[in-house]
């Protein structure tokens, strides 16, 4: 299964990953529209990551949420219908959303993050 993994003792809290996350997502860069949020409020830093858990797939009436072969969950967007009961379920609060989208969004492990951060603090590994 392909997950991000994260080594808090590693990060800066520079959020060149929250960034290179919006920016290939949503076009802008913009703390709130990625798929990883890093708190810098404490030390280490916390590092919220989708861990790929499949909690949220359950939950969905739709099915617009489904496993890939490499164990990520993805997203349906034409059969999702905007309840957030996948918000909801998620235990680790990855599943995300934005004022006045339709659909949530979350982490595919695309790795976009993992290029940008100097530090190594966050892995794309096969778990």
């Amino acid at each position: 299964m392909k997950v991000l993994k994260t080594y808090p003792e590693k990060c800066i809290a520079c959020h060149s990953c929250e960034s290179a996350c919006s920016n290939l997502y949503f076009k802008e860069d913009n703390v709130d529209k990625s798929c990883i949020v890093i708190s810098d409020g404490s030390t280490p830093p916390n590092m919220n990551v989708c861990n790929q858990c499949q909690t949220c797939v359950a939950a969905c009436p739709t099915l617009a949420l489904s496993v890939s072969p490499q164990g990520v969950v993805m997203l349906n967007k034409s059969l999702c219908i905007g309840c957030l009961m996948c918000i909801g379920v998620c235990p680790t609060d990855s599943m995300r959303t934005v004022f006045g989208a339709k659909n949530p969004f979350k982490c595919i492990a695309c790795g976009v993050c993992t290029k940008s951060c100097p530090t190594d603090a966050i892995k794309i590994v096969n778990d």
